[in-house]
C-alpha cells in the first residue's frame, strides 16, 4: 500500500525515534509498505518518520542511482552493492570513518528542494536487519549519504539542519511556503 509522505512542518519530522525491540508481522508489512511508497515516489531511502511513525526504522535502495556510485564493504571485504538492496535498517548506529564531503541532496518530505550537504564520505553501521538479525557494515559514496541521511530522520534531524546558513537563507522563501502549507493541510 502507498503510504502518505508527510512534508516539512509536520511533528512528527521532528520527533526522535523509538527502538524496535521486536519484529513483527506489522512491522514487515509496514516496512513492504515503506518500500511500494518509496519506489511510487521515485526515492532511494524513506524514514519511517516521514510516513507518520517515530520508531528507530528506514528503508533504503540506491539500485536505480548509476551516476552517484556506492561502495560496501562487509566484513572489511569489496561487496556488490546492488546484492545488498533493498536495505531495511532497524535501530541503526553509524560511526563516521572519513573526512566530510559535500554532496547533492533532495528529500520526500521537502518536495524540489535541493540543496549540496556536507557529511562524512564513509560510515561505519551497525543495525537489524527486517529478520531482526544483526548486520554490520562499512560503506562510501551515495550508500553513506543516503544512509546518514535516514538516520538523521530517526533521530529528528532534517537535512534542512545540515545546510549551511547562506544556502538555508536562499531556500527560506521555499521552506516557509512549504511549512505554511502543511500546517494548513495540519488544521483541515
Amino acid at each position: 500500500m502507498i503510504l502518505e509522505i508527510v512534508k516539512y512542518g509536520q511533528p512528527v519530522l521532528r520527533q526522535r525515534g523509538s527502538r524496535i525491540e521486536k519484529v513483527t508481522p506489522a512491522l514487515n508489512r509496514l516496512i513492504d509498505d515503506m518500500f511500494e511508497t518509496m519506489r511510487a515516489t521515485r526515492g532511494i531511502g524513506l524514514a519511517a518518520q516521514q510516513i507518520g511513525h517515530a520508531i528507530q526504522l528506514t528503508v533504503i535502495d540506491v539500485t536505480e542511482i548509476t551516476d552517484r556510485p556506492s561502495t560496501l564493504h562487509l566484513k572489511g571485504q569489496p561487496a556488490d552493492v546492488h546484492e545488498f538492496m533493498p536495505l531495511v535498517l532497524i535501530n541503526p548506529e553509524l560511526k563516521p570513518v572519513s573526512d566530510p564531503a559535500s554532496g547533492p541532496e533532495g528529500c520526500l518530505s521537502f518536495p524540489e528542494i535541493y540543496a549540496d550537504i556536507s557529511r562524512p564520505e564513509s560510515v561505519e553501521v551497525k543495525a537489524l536487519d527486517r529478520a531482526g538479525e544483526r548486520i554490520e557494515f562499512r560503506c562510501g559514496g551515495l550508500l553513506a549519504r543516503v544512509v546518514q541521511h535516514e538516520t538523521d530522520h530517526l533521530q529528528g534531524i532534517l537535512f534542512i539542519d545540515r545546510m549551511s546558513w547562506e544556502t538555508k537563507q536562499e531556500l527560506k522563501p521555499q521552506l516557509e511556503e512549504l511549512q505554511t502549507a502543511t500546517r494548513s493541510t495540519i488544521k483541515k
